[in-house]
């Protein structure tokens, strides 16, 4: 980081703009697999407590887990098991298909924390107060010019530098969408009375208010009204809080001391191609939508770990460049699901006249059909997204893999640590040599007989019933190089 002392750094592969989850997620596989990368941040070095993401969903834990930085969130964290959506319409947490059967709160800070520790363990170059005023390509590599500094070259630059992005301005990428809510107001308030809740959130008549504990003694509340449309700039008070929140939960708990206030407007937008030849984008540098679902930190950190995997194996040469494409058509039909599941869930909340009886039915059918649920759980906590199989794939191939048993005692995401692929065959075979450094071989610890490969972030690569060693070889040498 700006101001350390140690050796000087490789010169970069990849250069990585934003330091928030989704960057250092991004940047810290990347060092993790050997892969020299520098991590340019506008802001000074400090890990900001004004971040507006509270929950880590199943599907992110997942990841954090195969990092071996979950255990540490979920020690800070607070779980909780139901999520109470809107008429009465609850969803149970425990019937996921995972290792990890709630939604934990906690503020995004924390998750940054153990990301920073992890990339600056792994060798990340930190230079804090890094504008990037613009980017240029050539058929090479990419040129990230920085304001006051000198100009950085790598063979791939990405874009995780939120909403406002500059490495999408520098690609000329346009951000269609619209403004969704206006006039939505934060604050961090301490109060009189405790929440008999750990979140609490509720939608009446025209207001609409999220309490959720920050773990210092603070609550950050959200909260909104549909006649209130004024611009941005307008000064909060804690009188417009505690209004709005009286009016939409029934009491303002006893507001006093807020820390801190604002105001912001939620958008919907997403570019149309995460990459621009050598250029990729991220997180929110890719796509907003609203908060509704606690979706947004969660759905960066997963292109994060999308991407990660894909840039170290084309650079260490273990894959072809076309292998990049795949981030395209991977992560954006996700980005856009969650696009519009989000404002699905806010307009849902925020119904009125004509529109409540048919939200009432649809918590109704939600309530009685357990496959519709399973299906909205599964694109909230993100364990219901599966990728695209080639044609004539087996029907395993492209799904998400839950945390396995294996053979010995282990389990499939201690296996996936260090960025590996793994390979869960029927018995115990010497597989994989000469590829050590990429692979971890592993046996179920059940009698199945399915061969899976599994990508380094969680997901099917090819898998094959009653597999041969021949048929085992040619899908490593053609997933692994």
């Amino acid at each position: 980081m700006n101001g350390t002392t140690g050796p000087t750094p490789a010169a970069p592969r990849v250069i990585v703009v934003g330091s928030g989850p989704t960057g250092l997620l991004l940047a810290g596989d990347l060092a993790t697999a050997g892969v020299p990368v520098t991590l340019l941040e506008k802001r000074p070095h400090k890990i900001s407590n004004l971040s507006r993401a509270f929950v880590l969903h199943a599907r992110a834990l997942e990841q954090l887990d195969a990092r071996g930085l979950a255990d540490d969130l979920e020690a800070v964290g607070r779980p909780v098991t139901r999520l109470n959506l809107f008429d009465g319409l609850t969803l149970d947490l425990g019937t996921l298909p995972s290792r990890f059967h709630h939604v934990l709160v906690l503020p995004q800070y924390e998750v940054e924390k153990v990301l920073e520790r992890r990339a600056v363990e792994a060798g990340v170059d930190f230079r804090h107060d890094s504008e990037v005023t613009g980017v240029t390509q050539d058929a090479d590599g990419v040129t990230v010019h920085v304001k006051g500094a000198e100009s950085l070259r790598a063979a791939y630059a990405v874009g995780a530098d939120g909403m406002r992005s500059a490495v999408r301005e520098a690609a000329g990428l346009p951000f269609p969408g619209r403004s969704a809510i206006k006039s939505v107001v934060l604050a961090d308030v301490l109060l009189a009375e405790q929440p008999e809740t750990l979140i609490t959130a509720a939608a009446v008549g025209d207001a609409f208010a999220f309490l959720v504990p920050f773990g210092d003694g603070y609550h950050r509340v959200i909260c909104w009204h549909r006649g209130r449309d004024v611009p941005d700039h307008e000064p909060v008070d804690l009188a417009e809080v505690k209004e709005i929140t009286r009016e939409a939960l029934g009491r303002d708990y006893g507001m006093h001391d807020a820390r801190w206030m604002s105001r912001f407007h939620s958008d919907e937008r997403q570019v149309p191609s995460y990459r621009a030849g050598r250029l990729f984008l991220a997180g929110d540098a890719a796509h907003v939508h609203t908060p509704a679902g606690g979706q947004g930190m969660n759905t960066g950190l997963q292109d994060a770990a999308n991407l990660s995997w894909k840039l170290a194996a084309v650079l260490h040469g273990h894959a072809s460049p076309d292998l990049l494409d795949t981030y395209q058509s991977e992560r954006h039909p996700v980005g856009r699901t969650v696009l519009r599941s989000s404002g699905a869930i806010v307009r849902l909340a925020m119904a009125k006249g004509w529109q409540l009886p048919v939200r009432a039915a649809l918590a109704t059918v939600l309530g009685r059909l357990a496959p519709a649920r399973r299906r909205v759980l599964g694109q909230i906590t993100g364990v219901g997204y599966r990728y695209p199989a080639p044609r004539g794939a087996h029907r395993l191939t492209g799904a998400r893999v839950p945390d396995l048993a294996l053979g010995g005692g282990g389990r499939l995401y201690e296996a996936l640590r260090g960025g590996r692929f793994v390979l869960v065959t029927p018995g115990s075979h010497d597989l994989g040599a000469g590829r050590a450094d990429r692979l971890a071989v592993a046996h179920w610890a059940s009698g199945r007989r399915t061969t899976l490969l599994v990508r380094p972030d969680g997901y099917v690569a090819w898998a094959a019933e009653n597999a041969r060693h021949a048929d085992i070889d040619r899908a490593l040498a053609a997933h692994l190089g």
